[in-house]
C-alpha cells in the first residue's frame, strides 16, 4: 500500500475549478497560494548503538486568518517540505468548512518509524519539538497527531515543550492520553465521521447503509472506527485491508473477531480470504472508504474502481486525475473536506478543553463532534444544490469564502 502524487498544482487545479462560485479577490487568493512558513530541522539523535543519525524534519504553517494553525506531525520515510505544504493548505481549508477558529498546518520528520527503537523515536521526537519550541503554542501553532505518530509521541511533545519553556501549557498539543488533557474520542473521530457523511449522503441519494456493501482500504485507527460506525448502521463490511494484505468474506466480516485477530497475529490476514490490498479498490461494493494515505487511488488504478462511493476517509486520498475519471463513470466522490473533519473538531474541542481547565464526558464530546459535522455537512449540500456543482467544489467554494472574509475584515499588514 503505497501512495504517490501529492502536489500543490493538483490542489490548485481544484480550487480553480471553485473560484467562479466564490468571492475571493487576487489579494485573500494570495494569502492561500503561500504558506505562512515552511521551516526545516536537522535531528541530530544518538541511536541505540552508540552512533548518531541526523534526521530531516519540516514544519508549515500555512494559514492564521482565522485562528492559531493546527496539524498533524506525520513520521513517514520520504516526507518533504512541499508535502507539508500542500497538507497544510488542506488543513487550512478543512477547519475553514468546519467553520472553526483554525487555521492549517503540517509537519513530519522522514523517518521510518517502525525502524527506530521506543528510545529512539523518543529522542527524535523530543528533539523535533525542542527545535520548534519557538514557533509552537497554544495561541500560535499547535501539534496534532498524523500518521506515525499517536498519544504517546503527543505525551513527549507536551513535556518537551513544557520542560523548555518552563510553563505548564497543555494546549500546545492535542491528541494527547487522557490523563494528560486529552479527550474522549480523538483516535475515533475522523473514522466515525467519515461513516456519517457517507451515510447522509446515502440517504440525500433516496439510498439506505443498511446492507450496503463496503470495503475498508486502511484499517488503521480511522478506517477501523470507520467499519464499525457503518456495521452498526447496518452495511455489511466485506474487504478490510492493511500494510501486509487484506482480508475478504461476501458475505461480511465479524468486525470484533477481526480485530481480536489483528491484536494477535499484527495483520488481518489469515482471518478470512486472502486478497492483496490492491483487490480492495477493484471490489464491486457500495462504498469504498479510503483511509491509508493521499494518492491511494491515482491514475493507474482509476479505472479499476467499482465501488459507486468513494469516501476519502484521509487527505487527498483521490488524485485529481482520477477524480475527473471517477465522475465521467457516475461515481460520487465524498472528499476529505467533509468526510474526515471529525479529526480537526475533536482536536479543537480539546484545545478549548485545555484552554478553560474545562472537560466534557465521552457523551457529551460525541454529541459536539457530530453536531459541527452535520452543520458542515448541511452547508456543504446546501452550496451544492444552490450552485449545481460537486461536493468537492462545494467545499473548496465555501472554505474559499470564509477564509476570504477573515482576510478582508483583517486587511493588509504594511
Amino acid at each position: 500500500m503505497r501512495a504517490s502524487g501529492l502536489n500543490w498544482q493538483g490542489l490548485m487545479e481544484q480550487l480553480q475549478q471553485a473560484l467562479p462560485h466564490c468571492e475571493v479577490t487576487d489579494q485573500s487568493l494570495a494569502y492561500f497560494k503561500y504558506p505562512k512558513r515552511t521551516v526545516s530541522v536537522n535531528l541530530p539523535v544518538r541511536m541505540d548503538d552508540g552512533s548518531i543519525r541526523v534526521f530531516r524534519g519540516y514544519r508549515t504553517v500555512h494559514s492564521t486568518s482565522r485562528g492559531p494553525s493546527m496539524g498533524g506531525v506525520r513520521l513517514r520515510a520520504g516526507i518533504n517540505a512541499h508535502e507539508c505544504e500542500v497538507l497544510a493548505a488542506i488543513m487550512t481549508l478543512k477547519a475553514a468548512v468546519a467553520d472553526l477558529p483554525l487555521g492549517g498546518a503540517k509537519g513530519g520528520v522522514d523517518v521510518d518509524p517502525s525502524g527506530l527503537s521506543p528510545h529512539e523515536l523518543e529522542g527524535l521526537i523530543r528533539r523535533y519539538t525542542s527545535e520548534l519550541v519557538e514557533l509552537i503554542g497554544h495561541r500560535e501553532d499547535i501539534l496534532a497527531p498524523d500518521i506515525g505518530t499517536d498519544a504517546q509521541v503527543m505525551a513527549w511533545m507536551l513535556d518537551t515543550y513544557n520542560e523548555n519553556t518552563g510553563q505548564t501549557s497543555n494546549g500546545v498539543v492535542v491528541g494527547k492520553p487522557l490523563a494528560l488533557g486529552g479527550s474522549y474520542g480523538s483516535k475515533d473521530a475522523r473514522g466515525r465521521s467519515a461513516a456519517l457523511v457517507a451515510a447522509r449522503v446515502l440517504r440525500e441519494n433516496g439510498e439506505s447503509v443498511e446492507r450496503a456493501r463496503v470495503a475498508v482500504y486502511g484499517f488503521g485507527d480511522g478506517g477501523r472506527k470507520a467499519a464499525q460506525t457503518l456495521a452498526a448502521a447496518g452495511a455489511l463490511i466485506v474487504a478490510v485491508s492493511d500494510q501486509d494484505g487484506a482480508a475478504y468474506a461476501s458475505g461480511g466480516l465479524d468486525l470484533d473477531a477481526l480485530s481480536a485477530h489483528r491484536e494477535a497475529h499484527g495483520t488481518v490476514r489469515g482471518f478470512a480470504t486472502d486478497i492483496t490490498a490492491d483487490e480492495v479498490i477493484e471490489l464491486d461494493v457500495d462504498l469504498l472508504m479510503l483511509a491509508y494515505d493521499y494518492g491511494s487511488v491515482n491514475a493507474g488504478n482509476a479505472h479499476a474502481v467499482r465501488a459507486r462511493y468513494v469516501v476519502e476517509t484521509t487527505n487527498r486520498a483521490v488524485l485529481p486525475e482520477a477524480e475527473r475519471f471517477l465522475h465521467g463513470q457516475n461515481v460520487t466522490v465524498i472528499p476529505d473536506l467533509i468526510a474526515s473533519i471529525g479529526g480537526v473538531v475533536v482536536n479543537y474541542l480539546e484545545w478549548v478543553q485545555d484552554a478553560s481547565n474545562f472537560f466534557w464526558s465521552e457523551e457529551e464530546i460525541e454529541s459536539a463532534i457530530d453536531a459541527r459535522v452535520d452543520a458542515a455537512v448541511d452547508a456543504v449540500l446546501a452550496f451544492m444544490r444552490t450552485r449545481r456543482t460537486d461536493m468537492r467544489t462545494a467545499a473548496y467554494a465555501l472554505a474559499l469564502n470564509r477564509l476570504h472574509n477573515a482576510t478582508v475584515m483583517r486587511g493588509l499588514y504594511p
